[in-house]
């Protein structure tokens, strides 16, 4: 029989886990029912409660008291796997944000793609790059990785004692360099699409005459076909990179 403390430290430590298998990618990029996303956190919380370390003991305690120390602890705990999110949200996002000027330049951005998953509207090459995302990520062991950082962290914080104070200078420094990594990612096609829109402004002011608009659009839709394929053959790197740069920044929290 489950005693009450352990029931209890079940439920919280799976509250560390739910915020990253809930709203984190790339397990969002998954059609997943939220009732399996639940059913998986309350296992993984058990299986890491084994390393936590509770000191609660609510059969002792007043039950207001003991109300309000539970629902301390579960503000704390959520904040933790909040904070883990946070780490792959940054990646993920810097590859939306450079997807998304890739769209307007290339002029994809007059129409999005609607994704099923999130309900969603997305861009186009933002898309491709994510769920490019989401396969490296899986391919290169990171959900093992992310069940050692778990670990750890119940081997480091004690349940319901992180008080949900980060260092900003980690943050804003991981902030920065996913977006230069995922510029970096999407350089060749940016670089050829800006090469493209001076080639047609000067033969617009040669040729009035000509549809530059229209001309620009077909060229720019041919250009990111050919050279997107050999960003995308070149990303192993920086998608490692992203990954690693996120979980080092989960480590150094906590």
């Amino acid at each position: 029989m489950f005693s009450e403390n352990l029931i209890i430290e079940i439920l919280l430590v799976s509250l560390r886990v739910s915020p990253v298998l809930l709203f984190a990618p790339p397990f969002t990029l998954l059609r997943i029912p939220v009732l399996i996303r639940v059913f998986l956190a309350l296992s993984l919380g058990a299986w890491l409660s084994s390393a936590s370390q509770f000191s609660l003991d609510v059969s002792s305690l007043n039950q207001d008291f003991a109300a309000a120390m539970i629902i301390s602890a579960a503000v704390s705990e959520l904040l933790v796997g909040i904070a883990i999110t946070l780490t792959l949200q940054i990646a993920y996002s810097a590859l939306l944000i450079v997807g998304r000027s890739v769209d307007i330049q290339a002029g994809f951005g007059l129409a999005l793609l609607a994704d099923p998953t999130l309900r969603s509207q997305l861009p186009l090459v933002g898309t491709i790059l994510a769920y490019g995302f989401g396969a490296v990520f899986f391919s290169v062991g990171g959900g093992r990785e992310l069940l050692e950082i778990w670990w750890r962290s119940t081997e480091v914080l004690e349940v319901g004692s992180f008080n949900g104070v980060l260092p900003i200078f980690p943050l804003l420094e991981f902030l920065s360099q996913s977006l230069s990594l995922a510029m970096g990612l999407t350089a060749v096609v940016i670089l050829t699409l800006f090469l493209i829109d001076l080639t047609v402004a000067f033969l617009s002011r040669t040729l009035p005459q000509m549809n530059a608009l229209l001309l620009g659009f077909q060229i720019k839709t041919i250009a990111v076909l050919s050279t997107l394929p050999i960003a995308l053959a070149f990303s192993l790197t920086v998608y490692l990179r992203l990954i690693r740069g996120g979980f080092s920044l989960s480590e150094a929290w906590f």
